[in-house]
């Protein structure tokens, strides 16, 4: 198997395994990846995902030897594009965990997930102009959104990877951790999240993400939209109950 999938109670951790090509995205690579977010997006027992791969690499980007061998579709699919992730539509939050480098089409699975927790180890970066390529998996259009313009404009154009560090201090890294614990920081992360009430995080994810830089009259009517989908389930008596009677809600994810 080129990806492992693994429910731990709430979340469900998607481990790249193909560490003889430092995790390069193939084809089956690919279709891992769309497969473990249709489980994910399915199951109302998964609340959120955390995707990792197999130390000491997070993933590589694509495997140029299927570019060269004109397989370069192949490492796609039709509804997640490449790596089955960074075109796909979803609603539950993702949470890549980042031990080691995640350069070129590794950064740009990276950016399509929701938060980010990385080692010391890890780096970043779109080299793909050093190989007479350009990153069209996102990475051009996305960094620019989570760095700072010129930042981005710089990794463009150099093909040079930043360190955790410098991606943690421009707000790319949420949490920036030892080396080797990037997974069990992930997974930390996505307990916080489980405690919440699972419509009304995935309804925030989605505020976020779509009226960010919408003009307000979308994020009034998106949140207010937002908000009748969170009163309107089986979660939000329990949320009001458990407050009154100082316990912790358990949730239903409905």
């Amino acid at each position: 198997m080129s990806v492992d999938f693994e429910q731990r109670g709430p979340f469900a951790v998607i481990k790249i395994n193909r560490p003889e090509a430092r995790n390069a995205v193939n084809g089956a690579v690919a279709q891992g990846i769309e497969d473990a977010i249709d489980r994910i997006e399915a199951d109302d027992e998964i609340w959120v995902g955390i995707l990792t791969g197999e130390p000491p690499v997070f993933c590589a980007g694509a495997d140029l030897k299927e570019i060269n061998s004109g397989n370069a579709g192949g490492l796609a699919t039709s509804r997640g594009g490449f790596g089955g992730i960074v075109q796909r539509e979803r609603t539950k939050p993702i949470i890549a965990a980042v031990d080691g480098p995640a350069l070129a089409g590794g950064t740009e699975i990276v950016l399509s997930c929701d938060l980010v927790v990385a080692s010391g180890t890890a780096t970043f970066g779109i080299p793909e102009v050093k190989r007479s390529l350009v990153a069209g998996a996102g990475g051009l259009f996305r960094l620019g959104r989570k760095i700072p313009l010129n930042i981005a404009m710089e990794l463009a154009l150099t093909g040079d990877p930043i360190d955790a560090a410098r991606a943690h201090h421009f707000g790319l890294v949420n949490r920036l951790v030892e080396p080797g614990q990037a997974l069990d920081q992930a997974i930390a992360l996505a307990e916080q999240i489980c405690a919440n009430a699972p419509v009304a995080v995935r309804e925030s994810r989605k505020i976020v993400i779509e009226a960010t830089n919408a003009p307000d009259d979308v994020g009034w009517k998106m949140s207010a939209n937002g908000m009748g989908v969170a009163m309107q389930s089986e979660d939000f008596s329990e949320g009001l109950t458990a407050f009154i009677e100082k316990r912790p809600p358990s949730w239903k994810g409905r």
